[in-house]
Order: structure tokens, then sequence, then C-alpha cells
């Protein structure tokens, strides 16, 4: 009897440790991966070449199943190939990787790689032996040379991503994302999972020094809840319903087509993208929704800069995730900001005087507003900025002014956020534009309106409601008007616009530094497309301007 106890005890205890390991190997497989995961970018370490490029599966049932490289050689893109959406199974992209003079007689070069049902069509004189296609799992077809060509460093692969979409595109230098999705099954054709190599080294990239033009003018677009999704997108209350009868509307082609139009037109020295760029709850992969509005802006070589709203960490990545994107692209002002300040994406970004001084003559200051509020019992809604941010503005505002006021000409100050202050709600002020919708300010007022005063912001810009898109200012006439507050108004198709047919917009500031004027207005997705909704004049001779004086 004794025994029997034991042995059914044993048993049980081995049936409990299945369980248990069965249980967290089902939480692993469906939770959000950590940030540390998802800063893969997988490994660029100069004179590394990629020689083999294969595809693994892992089931999700079978708790001995490894998802994780034996080698150090292998190195693994951490992106399920299914974005978490098979229920047994899991898939990745695997790469070995050798520095070049580590590589062995027998060893060969990943130089090409390309994906199609079919041996792919050989370049004519490339039929060298040793360079046939070889074929992958996944529709994976690789063309490998020896040892002895691997010095051609501008045509050998040296890393692989993956991304997800049919309009997945790769802004980084010396990437090119593969045209045919990859064949691993009909899910992965669905999700147009992807293949991105990089060609050669790594290009450093160059933080660029944004400059007031020769003329004294500098022109700031500014891109206010965008949300791209990871894919073609799902639109939300368009209008109209179909920009060309007949045709459907996908969310972010008409909203990349729309920024197009307009840098094009535009022509922005500098974008800031004031949050939400990426749309949460359709982003199981936030990179490639991310890259999206970078290519359009690396491609016209236009210096950006960003922070991040309370949708934009709702996919795959937070903020940190994010901004190590962010940081590394091209044309790229981004910044994670001081670790010891709360939130992530609080820094500033210098414009510097025409010609070649060294002088800044126009700063922006950028914030990070956060999500949601740590307190809803007591303040509903969304969260606000906190004391230490503050403090780090009011300290580098005092800071620079010595600095500043070394330059000869005319300076200012502006800055960006993405949740409204709650002043944005106070309507006996006057403003001019759209307000349509409720302003969703945070219920608690942390007084970063009066540090903005204190300190001479002569505007601040947000985001966050897509149907306003108005600017205010104190009514009382009695006081020297000190603050525009703004919105950008939503230019994404896939966040709402409802309340009464709202068009899509994206509003500008085109500062002349001669005269120390602002101008600011917006312009239309449908309608007045080439018209300046509500232009009117905020500062002059470096001063606010108040409704009263001619505006």
């Amino acid at each position: 009897m004794a025994r029997r106890l034991v042995r059914a005890g044993v048993q049980l205890a081995i049936f409990a440790a299945f369980v248990l390991i069965l249980i967290v190997t089902l939480d692993n497989r469906f939770r959000v991966l950590p940030d540390s995961i998802h800063e893969h970018l997988p490994s660029h370490y100069a004179g590394f070449v990629v020689t083999d490029v294969v595809i693994v599966t892992c089931s999700t049932l079978n708790v001995f199943s490894g998802c994780k490289p034996d080698s150090p050689a292998w190195s693994q893109v951490d992106k399920d190939l299914y974005l978490r959406t098979g229920w047994t199974s899991t898939a990745f992209v695997r790469f070995e990787h050798k520095k070049e003079e580590d590589l062995l007689p027998a060893d060969k070069v990943v130089i090409d790689l390309k994906i199609g049902r079919l041996v792919p069509e050989s370049t004519p004189g490339s039929k060298n032996k040793g360079e046939e296609w070889e074929q992958r799992q996944g529709g994976i077809w690789l063309k490998r040379t020896a040892k002895r060509h691997a010095s051609d460093s501008q045509s050998v692969i040296t890393s692989v991503d993956v991304l997800f979409g049919a309009d997945a595109v790769d802004p980084r230098f010396g990437w090119e994302v593969n045209g045919t999705p990859l064949l691993l099954d009909s899910r992965t054709e669905e999700l147009e999972t992807r293949i991105s190599v990089r060609r050669g080294d790594m290009p450093k990239t160059k933080r660029p020094v944004p400059r007031i033009n020769d003329n004294g003018r500098f022109k700031v677009m500014q891109l206010a809840d965008l949300h791209l999704s990871t894919g073609l997108g799902h639109c939300r209350d368009p209008v109209p319903a179909e920009p060309v009868p007949g045709q459907k509307c996908e969310a972010d082609t008409r909203t990349l087509e729309f920024v197009e139009r307009l840098l094009d037109e535009e022509q922005p020295d500098m974008v800031v993208m004031s949050g939400d760029q990426v749309n949460g709850e359709t982003s199981k992969d936030a990179q490639s929704a991310l890259f999206k509005a970078a290519k359009l802006l690396v491609d016209r070589k236009i210096p950006y800069a960003a922070i991040f709203g309370n949708h934009d960490d709702e996919g795959n990545l937070k903020r940190a995730a994010l901004m190590n994107i962010l940081e590394d692209l091209p044309y790229s002002l981004s910044s994670a900001g001081p670790e010891e300040v709360d939130g992530v994406g609080n820094y500033i970004v210098e414009v510097l005087g025409r010609g070649k001084t060294a002088h800044s003559a126009l700063t922006l200051y950028l914030l990070d507003t956060h999500s949601y509020s740590p307190d809803e019992r007591q303040f509903r809604g969304y969260d606000w900025v906190k004391p230490s941010q503050i403090r780090w503005f009011k300290n580098t505002a005092q800071g620079l002014k010595a600095k500043h006021h070394e330059y000869t000409h005319m300076h200012m100050d502006v800055a960006f956020i993405h949740i409204p202050l709650p002043e944005y709600r106070e309507s006996q002020n006057y403003y001019r534009g759209d307000w349509s919708e409720a302003p969703t300010a945070p219920g608690f007022n942390s007084g970063l309106k009066d540090a903005l005063e204190e300190e001479g912001i002569l505007f601040v810009s947000a985001g966050h409601d897509h149907v306003n898109d108005y600017c205010m200012l104190n009514k009382d006439t009695n006081e020297k008007p000190s603050l525009w507050m703004c919105y950008g108004g939503g230019s994404g198709f896939g966040g709402y616009g409802g309340y009464g047919g709202y068009v899509r917009r994206i509003r500008f500031f085109d500062f002349d530094m001669n005269s120390g004027r602002v101008m600011t207005y917006k312009r239309l997705e449908y309608g007045q497309t080439e018209a300046k909704i509500d232009e009117m004049m905020i500062v002059d001779g470096g001063i606010v301007k108040g409704p009263g004086e001619d505006n």
C-alpha cells in the first residue's frame, strides 16, 4: 500500500511538473516579448558575413522543442514568422555568420537571396562553379560563393532581418526587402512575411545637423497620429470612403500617399512625428509600421524627430525598443533622453543659424507625455508630464540661455508633445480652427504650461485628439500673450476620424528668422487640397502675436 502511494505521488509530481512546464511554455508563446529580445536589429558586427540562412519551426505543444540556436555562429531573428498567430507552431529565420578572417576553405558566403517556388534565373556571367542556387525551406534560394570571393564586401550579404506586410520597406542604408513573401505555408503568404537583407559593411549613420536656410527660412511639418499598422491597415471613418470610385480604402496606403504628396509640395526642412506613429492594436510588428513613415523621410533626406503617444507601445515593442530603432535610422534626430528623467523621448533639437555659425537659432523641446493615468480612481483618462521632466526642461532651458544670447540674431524656442495640456480645455480662450471633440487632456495638471511660459516657449503643439486642430491663446487682453497651444490634427486613416466628416490634415510651422515671424497653417488630404487652411501669424518679432493684433 505504501509503495502504491509513493508511486502515485511520484507520478502526480511528474504530471504536475509537466503541466507547469507546458503552462510556462504557452505563456511564453503568447505573451509580448520583453524589450531585450526585440532589440535585435540583428548582429551587425563589422567583418561578419552570412554563410547560410535557414528557417526553423518549433512546436508549442512539445515542451522539449527548443527555439534558440545552440551555436554562437548562428543568429536568430526573434520574430515569429506567424506573428504569434499559429496555434501549434512558431517559426524563425536563422542565419550563420562568420568573420571573414575565420572562413575556412570549404566555407561559402551568401551573395544573393531570393524567394520563389522555382529556381531563380541566373544572372548572365554568374554561372561559376560553386555559385548555383541552393534551396532552403520557405521558398528561400541562396547563391553562395567560395571564400576567395568574400572580399567583395559590397555584394556579400552581411545581415538578415524579417519584416511584414505587402507594403514592407526598409529605410536603413544598405538594406533591401525581398519582393516576395516567404512561402513556408499559406499563413506566411497571408501575413506577407518578408526577408530583408543587408549587403556590405554597415554604413555609419551620421546624425544630421539642421540649419536655417540661407534665405532665413525654416519649415517644420508636424505629423500627428499616423496610426500605421503591420500591413495595409484598416480605414476608420475615411472621408471620402473611396477617393476613387470603386477603389477600396487601405489605411496605410492612403495615409502615406497623403504624407508623400505634402512632403513633395511643401518641402519641409524638418519633420516632427508627435506620437501614435504606430497603431498599437494592429501592429504585431511595430518595426514594420515605423519603417514605412521613416522611409518617406529618408528617401528625401529630411531630418526628423519623434516622440511617442499612448498607442505606439501597445504593439510588440515598448518605448525603449522603439527609440533604439529610431536612433539608428538615417536622418533621425530622435533621442531617448536622460535616463534619470521619467519617460522615453525627452530631448531637444537645436537648429543652427544660417551660414557657418555654430550657434543655435531655433530650439525644439520634445517631451514624453506617457500613456494612461496611473491613478484612474482619482484622475481618469491620461497620464501627465512628471516633475522630473519639468525640472529637466527648466534646467535645460536656463542652461542654454547664455549660449543662445551669444547668437547675434534672433533665437526662438518651441515645444512638441502628444497628449494636450489641461489648459487646452479652456473654451473661453481665443482659438482658431476645428474643435470637434472634447480635449482628452490629463485630469491632473502638473504645471507644464506655466513652466513653458516661464522659459519663453512661443508655442507648444500636440496631437492625440484627431479631430481637433485649433491653435489657442489666453483671451485675457489685459495680459501679454505668452504661449500658443496648437493641435497638429489627425493625419492617419488607421485612427478615428468621425465627428461629422473630418478630413485628414497636417500642420506646418513656417519660420522666418529675418523678422522673427512664425506662420502656421494646415493642408487637407481631400477637398481643398491646394489651400492653406486657417493660415495665421502666431509669432512676430520673436514675440507671441495675439489674436487682436491683425491676426
